[in-house]
This record gives C-alpha cells, structure tokens and sequence, in this order.
C-alpha cells in the first residue's frame, strides 16, 4: 500500500486544563496537523525503526510487517514465531537492542498456547537484513492461564541495557486460578503475572534484581493490571508505565525497582458489573499512581517526548489512549507532580505511541484496517 500523498489538517489548540483534585495548568498553544503513512494494517501493536530508517510494524494477527521508503511491502518479515492469535492476545510489542548495528537483535512479546492454558513469551531473534532467523525464546511466564485477557505485554530499555516487560494480571473475574480471581496474582511475588520482570539481552536474570529470594528472579515490580505504555526517559533514566483499570482508575506510575503498585489491594478502579473492587486507593508500602484519569481513557502506547519538532513538549509523557481515541499529553512538574495538559484527537483507537528519530510522533491505530500517522506541527 503505497503512502498517502496529501496530507490532512487537524489543528489542537490547547489552553489550561483542570486536572483531578482542582488543580489547574496553563499550557503554551499548540497546533498539529497529522500526516497519514500507511494504511491497511491489520490490528497493529508495536513499532520499531531500523537503523535506516525503515520501520518494523507489529500486527496482533501475528504478521511483522516492514515499511520501506514510506511504503508498506505488500510480504510479511518472515521468521515470526507461531503466536495465538486470540482474543487480546497475538504479537504484541517488538524492540531492537539498544546497539543493535553491532548487535542486530529483535525482541518480540507475544502469546503462546491455547485458549485454556496460554502465557506471554519473550523472544529474541537475528535480523539479517531482511528477516527473522535464529528465533530463541528468552522468557515463559509463569504460571499459565486460562482465557485470553491481560497478556502486556510492552518492552523497554532501562540505561544499563537490561530489557523492562510488563505482564498483565491474567484477567477479569470470573476468571480464577489456583482457586481465587486471577487477578490477586499480582500480589503474589511467586508468579510473573501482574508485574514488570527485567532481564539481561540474553534473557538471564539480572543478579541485582531488587526482590530476591522473595519472589520469582525475573520479577523487578509488583502490584500491576495491565501496563499496555511502557517507556524509558532518554535524559533521565526514569521508567515511566500507564496502566490499565478496570471501569475508571486508568493510571500513569513512575516505575521503580521493587515497587508494589496496589493492585487490585489499592486502586481507584470500579468493577466493570459496579462497585468497588477495593476500599483502599492508597495503602502503607504500596506506590501510589502520579496520575488517575478522572475518565476512562484505556491507555496503550507511551513516549517521552525528547526531540527537537516539539520544544515547548520536552519531558512530556505522551500516551494513548483507545477508548479516549488521542493522544494524552501529561506534564511531568519538578516536584514530582503528573498532570494532563492537553491532548491530540486522533478519532480512531490508538494502540501504540513513539517518537521517531526525525522528532516527530507516530501513532498506531487499532482497527482491521489500522493506520500509521505521523503528528508534526502545523504550518
């Protein structure tokens, strides 16, 4: 599918905006335009650029897709493992090492089995110019599941070269294991569902994991959802993840290692069925969120803005948003407060959110025929 040609307008003009609490903003007036790229993508998850420039395109129907001189080849990347395809799950994210021209590594996250025992694996294979070889999985979670909700499964480097995955808590209720909801495994350190694990490029378990003993190696911290955002400040080395709640309670978290992050013990969630899943929004040892949309939103994709198109955004947080359909900028304040100042609509489900080397954002929509549109400023 050749790129589109002409360009269509979408002006965001952005004044102050009242965050949760009263709180109140001011940001600089803003106009974007966005560009469409390519179109006809089949569910697209997670994106990353070669060193070229050329981009590798996630599609959760399990296809890794390559566009090429602004163009989309018509052929999968060969190479890919067999993934299922069910439900949230399929192929999910896709990164390269951090120094990949010498060390020309792919990382995928996808999900493996059948719809009654399935778990989310990373794996890392060879790029040799045009596709996949030497395909190795790298990590299995564990326990496996049933059903094919909250899989993650997002990657990101932290500055010491060792590779961040969130994994979801399994699922809603009534979905159980071991005889209780599923969910509650995202309090149990023995199991990797409901955390962010850390790894080595060569998929061995970091000896300075900050949790020990006490919990399964891999597990770096706790107490998660679903983190469908996960990025690592360039400039700062901060970890930064956006969480899905259930009805309300979507969260922004600023990540650090051995945190618990309350759920489903903490939460500004509601049951999907009404009522409260927990009468705690904060407790004693647990990490509260920075952020808490006042309204769904169902964050995927996440970006921190440091590049040169958009100067009065450097720090930002961009995430996206598939219900909210746009994407959400947050101010990250020097005395540690997250607020939202602005958003960008995109008008259809955002699934993915970066920043591309020429410092402008893509985004990723969510549909059988999902787009890859790029956000620059207006003219």
């Amino acid at each position: 599918m050749a790129r589109w040609q002409q360009p269509w307008l979408g002006l965001l003009l952005v004044g102050s905006l009242t965050g949760c609490g009263g709180n109140s903003f001011s940001a600089p007036v803003t106009a974007t335009r966005m560009v469409p790229v390519v179109e006809g993508l089949n569910h697209p998850w997670g994106m990353a650029w070669l060193p070229n420039g050329d981009l590798l395109i996630t599609e959760r129907v399990g296809r890794l897709r390559r566009v090429q001189g602004g163009v989309l080849r018509p052929e999968p990347v060969a190479g890919v493992p067999a993934v299922l395809a069910l439900g949230q799950g399929g192929l999910l994210d896709i990164s390269l090492h951090p120094r990949f021209t010498a060390v020309p590594w792919v990382y995928l996250t996808y999900a493996q089995g059948t719809a009654e025992a399935n778990r989310t694996v990373v794996a890392r294979a060879t790029w040799d110019g045009q596709g996949l070889t030497e395909v190795r999985e790298l990590l299995r979670v564990e326990p496996t599941k049933s059903g094919t909700q909250h899989f993650g499964a997002r990657l990101a480097w932290l500055p010491d070269e060792t590779l961040l995955v969130s994994i979801g808590d399994g699922g809603n209720p009534p979905i159980q294991l071991d005889g209780e909801l599923i969910r509650l495994q995202a309090q149990n350190p023995r199991s990797h569902l409901g955390k962010v694990l850390r790894i080595n490029p060569d998929g061995t378990i970091p000896k300075d994991n900050p949790l020990g003993t006490h919990a399964l190696p891999a597990v770096w911290s706790l107490g998660h959802r679903h983190i469908q955002g996960l990025a690592v400040d360039t400039q700062t080395g901060q970890a930064w993840a956006t969480e899905h709640g259930a009805r309300g309670g979507d969260e922004v978290n600023r990540l650090q290692a051995g945190g618990n992050y309350g759920w489903p013990l903490a939460t500004h969630s509601q049951e999907y069925t009404g009522g409260a899943i927990s009468p705690h929004r904060s407790l004693a040892g647990m990490v509260d969120p920075v952020w808490v949309w006042p309204h769904t939103v169902a964050p995927s994709g996440l970006a921190v803005y440091r590049g040169s198109r958009f100067p009065q955004w450097q720090g930002q947080l961009l995430s996206g948003g598939l219900i909210s359909q746009a994407v959400h900028r947050l101010q990250v304040h020097a005395q540690g407060e997250v607020r939202e100042v602005g958003k960008i609509q995109i008008g259809q489900r955002v699934r993915d959110v970066r920043m591309g080397a020429d410092g402008f954002i893509y985004v990723l929509t969510d549909a059988p025929n999902g787009q890859l549109l790029r956000i620059e400023p207006a003219p």
